[in-house]
């Protein structure tokens, strides 16, 4: 008679009955429908705690329980939604969103190491990014799949671990089975999930008390029993990588600790000027201690991401310390804890001037390639003005964001030095730099909001100054007028404007073009990439001599040299000339202001003032000079520079 199955109601048990004799399992049914899942039991799952690591684990499968906490940062996590084996399998467990903060069941199955990890902070963890590492695990739900069989016990690489110390059983590993196989005895009290129609086959096949006291033949790690007539399918090698089996050529780069290098998707160097006024008072000023050591654990701080340094201000401002303290998102963490109260005024005109003047400097750190930001935090208001240092610092590309906690109420504004003080602060005034918080206990809320804003750097806007953001264009007359001499001296003022701006790929480029009755592209904007390249190449530029057609050097410059300008550039258009011009020039000046393009004329003895006002972009006072001396151009390039500088900044901050 084929072996079939019941259920008895009073005793909640399976009877397997075909043997001549009943045999009973104790199921716990939970709402399980009988007959249809695997059979479950809470004492199968394995216990560890928050700080095992997935590659301390052999099994590639598995389902465990957690403990309560595992969300506390020392239980690093590497990754999101994949994550490196080096990880805490619990703290990814938070991170993932599988668990909470209370614990409970995952399952865990170990993929394939990953060429990167990407950090991110979610469900209160924050991960930190890797560049490689060699095994990657995925987290869901502990739902177990029909017909596999997951371990009792874990198979760990150490009895070192945790979980090993505090009693739990190690053994060989054995790779879960599918249906129709097994590798493990069964008895009475084990409750892996083993599929019922395997264990019927069981029953059948072999006496039932065989097969629940007998043990099976030892077998190689990794190696299925044969007598199931399957084959070693599975290599534990790959997995054994982060048992401390390295390969000979991974020993001399791989380290025992990954060390994140940060967010390269977030490269910005950022100051947090704090309020330690004695108005804030010791619990306030300990509510933003907690907001900033919140704003690190969400930061993947490292030396290719953010870097973080604290001015804290009062009477006076003073550097807590500065951007190369502190490379890890928890170093700079337990220094934040270390800050103490000043007291005094809440100056915080004064703390701005200090930070522009001396904080992002090379010696506290500054990378020069990754964004300013200054995050200002104030309770209520300023005891000083803030609008001019602004200013200041806005010009000197530093992003001012301002975080207003309980401002000024309606009838405290009376006493408020400086209305709409923060919009005369912030970089731009369109509600991007600028958080207004009713209370201290709701700034948690803004977390968010701000460690995505001041990783955007596509719109952090100051960071754009007059001196890094333009495409730069020189149109030399080279004409016989000029001669050898004058030509060269032309050449060296040339170069001294060049010398004042910030030259890269990405910051200013500059451009040359020289003229006569013909016109030539001495160089593009995609030429040169440094400010000694550009000075050398000024130099080389050889007098070529011949007339003067300004109007179709205008026209070739826009042609050859400015429909290569970056969208995102400024363009200006810096014209010398040293005589009036053979053809019209009305028209090309009219093309230049239509295609956006600044134009600044200089001209030089015989030059007509008539024709540079219509060359140059109005109104022409701020964009026209005329000097009657070759050797007295060079007066004009700080006068040249400010105008330059001036229109940029007088741009509306919206």
């Amino acid at each position: 008679m084929d072996a079939f199955q019941t259920r008895c109601p009073e005793h909640e048990e399976i009877i397997v009955l075909g043997l001549g004799y009943p045999v009973y399992w104790t199921r716990v049914w939970k709402n399980i429908p009988p007959l249809q899942e695997d059979l479950v039991e809470e004492a199968s799952v394995p216990q560890i705690n928050c700080d095992v690591k997935a590659g301390k684990i052999i099994n590639p499968e598995f389902i465990v329980k957690c403990p309560a906490g595992c969300q506390d940062p020392r239980y690093h996590v590497y990754g999101s939604g994949v994550y490196a084996s080096y990880s805490s399998v619990c703290g990814a467990a938070v991170h993932s969103g599988v668990l909470d903060s209370s614990g409970g069941k995952i399952l865990v199955r170990k993929v394939a190491g990953q060429s990167g990890y990407k950090g991110s902070y979610s469900h209160g963890v924050q991960s930190l990014s890797l560049p490689r590492w060699r095994e990657s695990f995925i987290i869901s739900e502990s739902k177990p799949q029909k017909g596999v069989a997951y371990p009792s016990t874990l198979t760990y690489s150490s009895s070192n671990t945790p979980a090993a110390k505090a009693g739990e059983t190690t053994k060989p590993y054995e790779k879960p089975s599918g249906p129709g196989t097994t590798t493990q005895p069964i008895t009475l009290t084990q409750a892996v999930a083993i599929p019922l129609a395997e264990a019927t086959h069981r029953a059948t096949s072999k006496p039932f008390a065989a097969s629940v006291t007998s043990s099976p033949r030892p077998q190689p790690v990794g190696h299925r029993s044969q007598e199931m007539g399957e084959t070693n399918l599975w290599n534990p090698g790959p997995v054994l990588l982060d048992s401390g089996f390295v390969p000979k050529e991974e020993l001399s780069t791989q380290s025992s600790e990954p060390v994140s290098q940060g967010d390269p998707n977030c490269k910005v160097d950022l100051s947090f000027l704090i309020d330690g006024s004695a108005s804030i008072g010791k619990r306030r000023f300990g509510i933003q201690k907690q907001f900033l050591a919140d704003v690190a654990q969400a930061l993947d701080i490292g030396p290719a991401g953010p870097l973080v340094g604290v001015i804290q201000y009062g009477d006076n401002p003073a550097t807590q310390f500065n951007l190369k303290a502190h490379m890890t998102s928890q170093d700079l963490k337990t220094a934040i804890e270390k800050i103490t109260q000043r007291g005094g005024l809440s100056n915080v005109g004064r703390a701005i001037s200090f930070v522009t003047k001396n904080f992002f400097s090379k010696a506290n750190g500054n990378r020069g390639g990754a964004p300013n930001v200054a995050v200002v935090m104030v309770d209520g208001w300023p005891t000083d003005k803030v609008e001019e240092v602004s200013r200041v610092a806005r010009e000197s590309g530093i992003n001012v964001f301002f975080i207003t906690v309980e401002g000024a109420a309606e009838s405290e504004k009376q006493y408020v030095m400086e209305p709409n003080f923060a919009s005369k602060a912030v970089c731009r005034t369109n509600g991007f730099y600028s958080f207004n918080v009713q209370s201290w206990f709701s700034l948690h809320k803004i977390l968010q909001p701000l460690v995505k804003r001041v990783c955007d750097s596509d719109r952090l806007a100051c960071s754009k100054t007059c001196l890094n953001s333009a495409d730069i264009g020189f149109v030399i007359d080279g004409s016989s007028s000029v001669g050898t001499s004058n030509f060269r001296t032309v050449l060296q003022f040339v170069a001294n404007l060049s010398k004042e701006f910030e030259i890269s790929d990405t910051d200013t480029r500059i451009g040359a073009v020289q003229y006569t009755y013909e016109q030539r592209l001495e160089f593009g904007f995609d030429k040169y990439n440094s400010k000694n390249d550009i000075l050398s190449a000024i130099r080389r530029v050889g007098y070529w001599s011949g007339g003067t057609s300004t109007g179709a050097a205008i026209q070739y410059a826009l042609e050859q040299l400015f429909k290569k300008s970056k969208p995102n550039k400024r363009k200006v258009m810096i014209l010398i000339t040293d005589g009036r011009s053979y053809d019209d020039i009305r028209i090309p000046a009219m093309a230049a202001y239509q295609r956006g393009v600044i134009t600044y004329a200089i001209g030089i003895a015989w030059a007509a003032q008539d024709e540079l006002d219509v060359i140059a972009t109005h109104p022409a006072r701020d964009h026209s000079f005329f000097v009657d001396e070759f050797d007295n151009l060079y007066k004009f390039v700080p006068r040249i520079i400010r105008n330059i500088c001036t229109e940029f900044n007088s741009q509306p901050r919206n």
